[in-house]
């Protein structure tokens, strides 16, 4: 399927939790709907969903509105869950989806194997981020690539650019603040997963800032870590421009009011761009009303989120996690009923106080990312104002004119308690931006204090009219061309035919009355006459859009006989779409097919025969680290260089100790960051961590040149951030050349069992000791709440002069790190062991058990080298290590999960 030409109208996509939001989106204009199934594997296990059995329907219901119907599989799977997926996606693509949305790469593989008619998008949870990445997803068979919100609009070019996919985009609903499928705080604090549809939005809960270990005030600014809600009305122009094929919205929790609201100010703006009217005052007083609107349905705040490039003072205001509306102002009197009411006319200042760290003198990360990735790398996109302040990320809203029946809140900083708010019974406009707001109760009020912000949070007028009309059912979605023709004594031949834009294929219809044609005594069978009785579609999918005459004048036929006709071409045409509706199904055994597939391409990669005893690998952040590294005498170590700043003189002192190097990719990779695996490329390591799907396509391809040239470096190894949870998986990026690849965080004991009973143990990695990566974002907590910096240009750098960490509400205090790119890394404060597993790893022959270490001393890392080192040779026990390594209680993810130790990270040391 190729990508749209940038002249092409993108396609508005919209969420649909359960049936009611499919009719929204459908009476709103969606050109599609994506919506999950209620038994399961999908992404937003809370909502409803459609049950397998109503999947014909729906589907045939999107296609008679004109749209496509797109399903969400975007769930990793276990082992066992393979087989009865496999099973699943038949009858999934016999009801005619027209899309599957996938996050796991086994999905895709059993997919293919199943109908290959049947597309496959890349969901944003795969972290397809670039163009190399797409590589990858291209050879799972994927037609279209759902790109990561933390992407640009001009990175989002470059991608289109570089790539034949389809490019689909986030441009409306709430941010995640970390990564999508890099998540893993629901797991590590909710002891259920993300990536499993379980969210726990563990962003949207308070935490306090500790600076190099000391508390760090921020008055009412708690919610350091949740976003605003995007509203990416701004880029639409550069995104439409730049062929991207579809404008996603978020929101498969939210409810039909949001889905038809949203839908529809989409399609209006696009109608705008489409006759070139976005420069008009009008247009931008229309959209500025939309975007009240809309914040009356639901919003955190709007901004442009990344489409405009980083801006690490926009993204976070920090005060509240939840729905707010529109800030009418802040109260200057209560008396009785009565609230006086003033516009500010900012109601987004902060009130939390802010250290600003003055810039060290010597450049270093900011050095580094612009010397790889050139001059673009920062803040460097341009979207229209459309009345923002210049410089802002935030779009502009309509005044708002408050009326009775409208809900407010008042905001005393404590979103989470019980808020003072209620219904508004009377409003008297007292003065410019001014007003006196009457309450039904006294008691409504009775603890709001002058100064608080106040927020209109519903208009019920404005969500019952969205309801009545996301009920309303959809007709003439679906354009038909008739052609009539005919001649005395003959019968009436009427064709039709359409081409709904969910099919390439276009379908007739031929209908020949039974009566001929005969004089009429007046006009007979006018053009006027044809369109009103033979194609009046009425209350059916279609519409006519081109009717051909070819009669002659003064012929008769009865109006009945016409109106039959029309019945029977309409029959004629629905029986041919729902014919045309599955997917051709090549096997019932997808399974076994896949397996099959995967086998014949595979390359047995071991390197070397697997020890009775496994490597012991440590993973180091610091040099002091590696110091306690070079001591314990291992003979491997991998190096996870957050800044890339001092690799080369960490890599030359390991080698001088005769240790091989294994360095870890960055994260994630954006388009046009692809220097930094050029860069660990001129390192000559002996093997790579890999960690995104640009560097495994990146890095196989190395190592397949090298071995045409008879050289064997590097070794390959996927770490857990490939999100690996099932054989099939894990079996077709063995073969694409990793030597090993890490078992997800996502397993729990019995479900890594499980995969090493189809994946050789001497292919797997398990990591024994580490503290969890849980979130890993794009905005950099140390520029948000250290400096009034946009990005790394002009945030100081303070992440060169302090240590941070977040307190949450339990008192535990997770480290923040930072990457070569300033993305930002929450570790766990404590420390996750596998200790009761080893003895189970050893019997498999497991053969790299990695021991992870964040800002651990030369001491804490000697502490549990000596430890689990002991452990593997027979010298110490459990007990012994748990006490060596300082562990305490034990907490578990779920039932069955590796044990959980606590031991908090130290502060920072010199």
């Amino acid at each position: 399927m190729a990508r749209p030409a940038p002249s092409t109208r993108p396609e508005v996509l919209a969420p649909a939790g359960d049936l009611i939001s499919i009719n929204a989106a459908l009476s709103a204009g969606a050109d599609a709907v994506y919506f999950g199934l209620s038994e399961g594997f999908n992404a937003r296990a809370k909502t409803k969903g459609v049950a397998a059995h109503e999947l014909k329907g729906v589907v045939q219901r999107c296609h008679e509105a004109g749209a496509r119907a797109y399903l969400t599989l975007n769930t990793l799977l276990f082992e066992d869950e393979l087989e009865p997926l496999s099973k699943l996606l038949i009858e999934i693509a016999q009801a005619g989806l027209d899309a599957l949305i996938v996050q796991d790469p086994a999905v895709a593989l059993l997919a293919r194997a199943v109908a290959p008619r049947l597309q496959v998008h890349a969901s944003t949870q795969m972290t397809i981020s670039s163009p190399e990445a797409a590589r990858f997803a291209e050879g799972l068979g994927v037609t279209r690539v759902v790109v990561p919100r933390e992407l640009s609009v001009s990175e989002i070019q470059r991608f289109a650019e570089q790539t034949p996919l389809e490019l689909e985009v986030f441009v409306h609903g709430a941010l995640c603040m970390s990564w999508s499928g890099q998540c893993l705080t629901s797991e590590a604090w909710g002891g259920r997963s993300a990536n499993r549809g379980q969210c726990a939005q563990s962003c949207r809960m308070p935490y306090e800032l500790i600076v190099d270990g000391e508390l760090r005030p921020l008055g009412d600014v708690q919610y350091l870590l949740s976003p605003a809600d995007l509203a990416g009305f701004r880029a639409l122009e550069s995104l439409k421009r730049s062929g991207v094929s579809s404008l996603k919205i978020e929101g498969r929790y939210k409810g039909p009011a949001y889905t038809y609201q949203t839908v529809q100010a989409y399609q209006r703006w696009l109608d705008v761009l489409e006759r070139g009217e976005q420069s008009s005052a009008q247009a931008e007083e229309a959209l500025q009303r939309e975007l009240t609107d809309l914040s009356l349905i639901y919003s955190r705040g709007f901004s442009d989120g990344f489409l405009g490039g980083s801006d690490h003072q926009q993204l976070v205001e920090g005060r509240f996690p939840k729905h707010r509306g529109v800030c009418l102002g802040r109260v200057t009197q209560v008396e009785g009923v009565k609230v006086w009411v003033t516009a500010t006319g900012d109601e987004r200042e902060v009130t939390g106080g802010r250290a600003i760290t003055e810039a060290p003198q010597e450049q270093t990360r900011s050095q580094r990312a612009l010397e790889i990735r050139g001059a673009s790398a920062g803040r460097s996109d341009s979207l229209p104002l459309l009345g923002a302040t210049e410089g802002s990320a935030r779009p502009a809203l309509a005044p708002l004119s408050p009326a009775p029946g409208m809900g407010v809140v008042f905001d005393a900083g404590h979103p989470e308690g019980n808020e003072a708010g209620g219904r508004l019974y009377e409003v008297t406009q007292r003065g410019p931006q001014r007003w006196e707001l009457t309450f039904a109760s006294e008691e409504l009020l009775s603890r709001v204090q002058v100064g608080e912000r106040v927020w209109v949070n519903s208009a019920p007028s404005l969500l019952k009219a969205s309801e009545r009309s996301a009920l309303q059912p959809v007709f003439g979605r679906l354009e038909i061309s008739v052609e009539v023709s005919g001649a005395l004594g003959a019968p009436l031949v009427v064709k039709a035919s359409v081409q709904p834009r969910h099919r390439a294929v276009t379908y007739h219809a031929r209908q020949a009355t039974k009566l001929v044609l005969t004089e009429a005594l007046g006009e007979g069978l006018t053009e006027a006459l044809l369109r009103s009785k033979l194609c009046g579609f009425g209350q059916t999918p279609f519409t006519l859009q081109a009717l051909k005459v070819t009669l002659p004048e003064g012929l008769h036929l009865p109006v009945s006989t016409l109106k039959q006709v029309r019945r029977a071409l309409v029959e004629e045409l629905l029986s041919a779409l729902e014919a045309d509706q599955g997917h051709p199904i090549l096997t019932d055994r997808p399974l076994h097919v896949a397996r099959a597939l995967l086998q014949r391409g595979s390359v047995d990669r071991q390197v070397g025969p697997s020890p009775v005893t496994p490597t012991l690998i440590p993973l180091c952040r610091t040099e002091e680290q590696l110091e306690a590294v070079i001591a314990s005498g291992l003979k491997e170590v991998e190096l996870d260089w957050m800044e890339f700043i001092g690799l080369k003189r960490a890599v030359e002192r390991a080698r001088s100790f005769g240790l091989k190097v294994h360095i870890a990719t960055v994260r994630v990779q954006k388009p046009g960051e692809q220097g930094y695996d050029k860069r660990i490329e001129s390192l000559n390591p002996d093997g790579v961590l890999i960690r995104h799907w640009g560097a495994l396509t990146h890095f196989a391809e190395l190592r397949s040149r090298l071995e045409e040239q008879g050289e064997g470096r590097p070794e390959l190894h996927g770490d857990f951030s490939l999100n690996l949870t099932n054989s099939l998986s894990a079996q077709h990026v063995l073969g694409m050349g990793l030597d090993s690849v890490t078992a997800s965080h996502d397993l729990d004991i019995s479900q890594l069992k499980a995969l090493m009973g189809q994946v050789s143990p001497s292919q797997l990695t398990v990591t024994l000791h580490h503290h969890i990566p849980t979130f890993h974002t794009e905005h950099c907590v140390y520029a948000h709440l250290l400096s009034h910096g946009a990005d790394f240009r002009s945030c100081g750098r303070p992440c060169e002069a302090h240590r941070v960490a977040l307190r949450d509400h339990k008192g535990q205090e997770h480290p923040v790190i930072v990457d070569v790119e300033c993305r930002n890394t929450v570790f766990n404060a404590s420390a996750q062991s596998a200790l009761s597993l080893v003895e189970d790893l050893k019997a498999r022959q497991v053969r790299r058990l990695r021991v992870e270490f964040v800002w651990e001393t030369h001491a804490q890392v000697s502490a549990v080298l000596e430890g689990y080192q002991g452990l593997l040779n027979g010298t110490l026990n459990e007990a012994e290590v748990r006490r060596l390594v300082g562990a305490h209680e034990q907490f578990g993810l779920s039932s069955g999960t590796m044990t959980l130790y606590e031991k908090p990270i130290q502060g920072r040391t010199s």
